[in-house]
């Protein structure tokens, strides 16, 4: 309630968040259900023995996370992920009073390694670099890093957690997509509705998040097949079993089950060719396995294994009318894939997909196909090569 009297912005926000006690988490953890929507875990104990103005400026500082979209954020591996996560916490803690009366600037944190002597430590940035994105802040650090050529983020990582919360459940989104479109239609009906109440910094960063492009086009692909996937389970020596002594463990290999359709008829530009199969060639580096390709026009004219390196050799065949069906039905009656991605102009006929199905159409589609695409297999199901 004092969120809401500070401004109905947040109250709005929060409206549309679910909130789950747990003891599962330290204090205040933000995390996505299964339905795309934001959840906010608290410890019941933690939240009964605090101050409600420390608990409201936690409550807002994960808000911030939200309005943000750092839920796009993905660290290359643990320690960028350390630094991403005094990045984010620099970008937001500034702006609230709360967090920011036991705030550590950045360039102490990382030039002396360590923090202030007390329980709490909140991130702040530099004095000379207020009002930046956790983007900038993350290029400082490297930069800083870099510099003093001696720096070990884990000690400062290790002070930050401790004293004040968990980015886990940020970065475990699963429909990333999804959650980035439910997450900006949320904020555009709050700032239509409250946005000129905001103070000036936070509604600059409303601002440029509800103008944010959606996922790109290489995004929403990888993101594809890195959910159609399916473990393969084996035994190993290396992992002890939990049940039995002395007998091998399980371990699940995860391999994508993708099946790529590429339309090969002549309306398509070699430029548009050119860019597709170099993100299918990132594709299988990134997969760490292969996948059937074919190329279609008005009947499967190639079909292959794709493998890293295929592009090189592989010739185009095509230039006809295009008929998507036939190579959506072999796929499926031979391969039984988890996911389709199918690269077309979409001047044809819709198909008939039953397995998850990517359209990704090149940059002079067919407008009439794109709609139709959406109203059928949902709205997240098409992206557009740009």
């Amino acid at each position: 309630m004092n969120l809401g009297r500070r401004s109905p912005f947040y109250l709005y926000l929060l409206l549309n968040i679910s909130r789950v006690p747990s003891k599962e988490v330290r204090t205040i953890e933000l995390s996505f259900s299964k339905q795309s929507r934001p959840v906010l875990h608290y410890n019941p104990d933690w939240v009964s023995n605090k101050d409600p103005d420390f608990v409201e400026g936690m409550i807002l500082h994960h808000l911030m996370h939200l309005i943000n979209l750092h839920f796009l954020i993905k660290p290359k591996d643990s320690r960028d992920r350390m630094i991403w996560d005094l990045a984010m916490d620099a970008a937001i803690n500034q702006y609230i009073p709360q967090l920011s009366a036991f705030g550590v600037p950045l360039n102490l944190l990382i030039e002396e390694g360590h923090g202030a002597d007390n329980e709490k430590l909140f991130v702040l940035p530099p004095d000379w670099m207020p009002d930046k994105s956790a983007e900038e802040y993350h290029r400082w650090i490297l930069q800083k890093m870099d510099e003093l050529g001696r720096y070990d983020i884990a000690i400062v990582a290790h002070l930050r957690e401790n004293s004040s919360d968990s980015h886990t459940g940020i970065y475990q989104t699963q429909d990333i997509d999804m959650i980035l479109e439910l997450t900006k239609s949320d904020m555009k009906k709050a700032f239509n509705l409250y946005g000129s109440e905001l103070e000036s910094g936070v509604k600059r960063m409303v601002e440029l998040s509800i103008s944010k492009p959606l996922l790109n086009w290489k995004d929403k692909i990888r993101h594809f097949a890195g959910v159609s996937e399916y473990g393969e389970r084996y035994t190993t020596v290396l992992r002890p079993n939990r049940r039995y002594d002395q007998q091998p463990g399980w371990k699940i290999s995860y391999m994508a089950r993708l099946g790529i359709v590429v339309d090969t008829s002549g309306s398509i530009i070699e430029e548009e060719f050119d860019d597709f199969f170099s993100e299918i060639e990132a594709l299988s580096r990134y997969l760490d396995t292969n996948f059937v390709l074919l190329q279609v026009d008005r009947a499967v004219n190639l079909e292959i294994r794709y493998s890293k390196g295929t592009y090189r050799n592989m010739e185009i065949i095509g230039g006809g009318d295009t008929d998507l069906q036939p190579a959506v039905d072999h796929l499926q009656e031979k391969y039984h894939p988890e996911g389709i991605v199918i690269f077309t102009d979409g001047y044809t006929d819709l198909p008939v997909v039953k397995r998850r199905v990517l359209f990704v159409l090149s940059k002079y589609h067919n407008e009439e196909f794109l709609t139709q695409a959406r109203k059928v297999y949902g709205h997240s199901s098409v992206v557009v090569l740009r």
